[in-house]
């Protein structure tokens, strides 16, 4: 028999207990490899050539085609199971000021009747993505440095 997903309860003075349906060390892992992903520019030099040390780090910024960062966020964002995707997109619109902390289930219930583009593409979509992430996490008493409870 299937176990039920692991729900991760924060407790903040006065406040009513947040479960999240995502653990948050995913959470972020996902704040920076979108943080990566959103610093990418595009290439100044198409063929930067073979040796790193002389590429001034072009290498980390700029977008080639052998980077993987965009791979493997989206390969993570699609990994989401459907109860882990809402509390993400929830988590987005909480950090972007769409909705309050105290508009947690509310923020939940609009990001389960999303319809559309999958998820990897509907936040792939959003600027700042890493950024409200860590903000929503925060807002909800995690603290994105250690994925734990602030």
């Amino acid at each position: 028999m299937a176990q039920p997903p692991k729900k991760h309860v924060i407790d903040i003075a006065d406040e009513t207990p947040v479960e999240l349906n995502i653990d948050p060390t995913l959470v972020e892992f996902l704040i920076l490899k979108a943080g990566a992903f959103d610093a990418k520019v595009p290439p100044v030099e198409p063929d930067p050539g073979s040796n790193a040390s002389d590429d001034e780090g072009r290498g980390i910024l700029e977008d080639y085609a052998s980077d993987q960062t965009d791979t493997e966020l989206r390969d993570a964002l699609e990994g989401l199971s459907d109860d882990e995707a809402i509390d993400l997109v929830a988590l987005f619109w909480v950090g972007r000021g769409d909705f309050s902390r105290a508009e947690w289930a509310a923020a939940r219930a609009q990001a389960a009747e999303r319809t559309g583009a999958p998820v990897a593409d509907f936040l792939l979509d959003k600027p700042q993505l890493g950024e409200f992430l860590a903000e929503g996490m925060n807002l909800l008493g995690y603290t994105p440095a250690d994925g734990g409870v602030s």
